[in-house]
């Protein structure tokens, strides 16, 4: 089986639910017709509040309601009952279960080790509780930030063409069913939303579009499956710092999504994908 390569976006709504002058108004001229051509999924699964993280990023995980086993939405890190779900059903354990080959490509700085009390996301724990490393060897460890300072300006370190040479070098990589980019940074510079929106923040959210634009590019000009999802809004609204209710986005090339409604039915898509 080809590699399928997964963009997991956190925190970025479907450009159809976000306002005016939202970071996705701009020319995107890969990622945007490829977003079109994909689904708008429900992220609130009918359940009052905002989307959260964890239980959003369990389903995509899992393909199971991740909300209703925790009575809400909860985020932003998994406790003790989602870690059971993912534990139990996460999609890189049942990718290695069946024999298969899977890895986490972002990049981990020796500072996130070093934490004293390491809380992890729902995709480096599903991972590890997989058995499967974070900065695996033999891999390239992309930085989620796609090349974007962490902190405000959030200047620039390398232009959109460096995403686009590394999204052809990630398709190269041989021997693998499933690889992840977990891409966090849109829901953190989301969170930095007001209003007014600050143009430095405007700036950042389009230039962090345009290299994941490029990135795709990369992947797609060297032949590679993709698909690109979110586990809920914010950052396309960033005249508020909180999340949103809008729709996500869930799109492919090479796949066929079929037509799922709302993002447990999208991460059932994603086993299907890898024939589990």
């Amino acid at each position: 089986m080809t590699a399928l390569y997964w963009l997991a976006l956190d925190g970025v709504g479907h450009p159809a639910d976000a306002p005016p002058f939202s970071p996705w108004d701009m020319d995107l001229p890969t990622l945007r017709p490829v977003i079109e051509a994909g689904r708008a999924l429900d992220a609130t699964l009918g359940v009052e509040g905002l989307p959260q993280s964890a239980t959003g990023q369990s389903c995509w995980l899992t393909g199971q309601d991740a909300v209703a086993r925790m009575g809400g939405h909860y985020g932003p890190h998994p406790g003790p009952t989602l870690k059971r779900l993912l534990d139990e059903a996460g999609l890189p354990g049942r990718v290695r279960a069946a024999g298969g080959q899977a890895a986490l490509l972002n990049y981990y700085p020796p500072g996130y080790f070093a934490q004293p009390r390491l809380r992890a996301g729902c995709f480096p724990y599903s991972f590890t509780t997989a058995g499967l490393p974070q900065n695996p060897p033999g891999l390239p460890h992309l930085p989620p930030t796609l090349g974007l300072q962490y902190t405000a300006p959030w200047t620039a370190v390398d232009p959109p063409d460096h995403w686009r040479r590394q999204g052809e070098r990630l398709a190269a990589l041989p021997g693998q069913d499933l690889l992840v980019l977990d891409l966090w940074f849109s829901d953190l510079l989301g969170h930095q939303g007001r209003a007014p929106t600050p143009p430095d923040l405007l700036w950042a959210g389009q230039a962090y579009l345009a290299r994941l634009d490029a990135l795709l590019e990369g992947l797609l000009h060297a032949g590679a499956r993709v698909v690109l999802s979110s586990d809920h809004g914010n950052f396309e609204d960033l005249g508020v710092k909180s999340h949103t209710r809008a729709r996500v986005p869930f799109a492919g090339v090479g796949v066929e999504l079929g037509l799922p409604d709302d993002v447990v039915q999208g991460g059932q898509v994603m086993a299907r994908l890898l024939g589990l």
